[in-house]
């Protein structure tokens, strides 16, 4: 038979396997990822179209969290505060960050302008919750980072019109030397409904990690959730907003920690045959009539 002729892959295929590699590399490990690919690639063409593409993808949904110049702070790199391309707003300090995604870096700064900036009605309602999520994540996270913004109705200038912020809350352990990497990522969307005086909220958490000590071992796991509260002054609907984010969040770190401490009764029993092929449990408590050496003696006619 005449051997099948290997069929050489086309720079679009090769660019495409490379982007999924890229955009689905667990929390902190695409640039180890990105190297090894350009081995393998030996084409640097293909390798930076399909880099251009896939980190801007990566950085935004794993909330990337970049040092900015200048002394003014982190900022996190998301699509709430994409203002185009590689232009990051950071509500806390006004400023808009310009990023370098291939090398996850923040080049230079420079300030919001009006334009880019909710109004000041709304940004109250912004910065105290902020400042509540801030002392949150401060306690929950120490490594963590937060931003809150403005995502709907910006320009609303009274009471009288809804808008909508987004509380964006991200943390990572990375400790490739050990083989582990880890990240929380939740995102709460918050619709402030002035008509019947009420606060809704959507939240979707996002847990990630990474083991990888003589093995491959991975967690993805999302859940989401619902909540509301009503619609008060800014402080107080900040610490009602603060609040609720906490319980859930806490309800469901616990929820985790829950199922692992049941994993080796439940999951792992689960995934074993519940009686052998012969449908008799084995009895543990009298296996000398169990003999390897005389089955294989009878079988073979040893000793007869």
């Amino acid at each position: 038979m005449a051997e099948e002729e290997e069929t050489e892959l086309s720079d679009d295929q090769k660019k495409g396997i490379a982007k999924w590699f890229l955009v689905n590399a667990p929390a902190g490990e695409i640039q180890y990822v990105s190297k090894d690919l350009k081995l393998v690639l030996n084409d640097d063409d293909v390798y930076n179209e399909a880099a251009s593409e896939a980190f801007p993808v990566y950085n935004k949904s794993h909330l990337i969290s970049l040092k900015m110049p200048g002394g003014f702070g982190d900022v996190l790199v998301t699509s709430y505060g994409e203002l185009q391309d590689n232009e990051y707003l950071d509500p806390k300090t006004a400023q808009v960050a310009i990023v370098d995604h291939v090398k996850q870096a923040c080049t230079k700064v420079r300030p919001a302008t009006d334009e880019e900036l909710p109004s000041a009605y709304v940004e109250e309602y912004r910065c105290a919750l902020e400042a509540e999520i801030l002392k949150y994540v401060a306690e929950a996270y120490p490594k963590g980072s937060c931003s809150v913004y403005c995502t709907n109705g910006k320009g609303v200038e009274e009471p009288g019109s809804d808008f909508d912020l987004v509380v964006v809350i991200a943390a990572a352990r990375l400790s490739p030397q050990n083989f582990c990497n880890g990240s929380w990522r939740t995102i709460w969307n918050i619709e402030f409904k002035d008509d019947i005086q009420k606060l809704e909220l959507n939240g979707k958490l996002l847990v990630g990690a990474h083991y990888f000590e003589e093995g491959n071992v991975q967690l993805d796991t999302k859940h989401e959730c619902r909540d509301s509260t009503m619609f008060q002054s800014p402080d107080d609907t900040a610490i009602s907003v603060a609040n609720l984010i906490r319980r859930h969040e806490t309800a469901y770190m616990a929820s985790l920690e829950e199922s692992y401490f049941k994993l080796s009764d439940n999951t792992f029993k689960d995934l074993r045959r519940k009686l052998p092929i012969t449908r008799t449990l084995f009895p543990w408590r009298s296996t000398r009539q169990f003999s390897l050496k005389r089955e294989i003696s009878e079988e073979l006619g040893i000793g007869k």
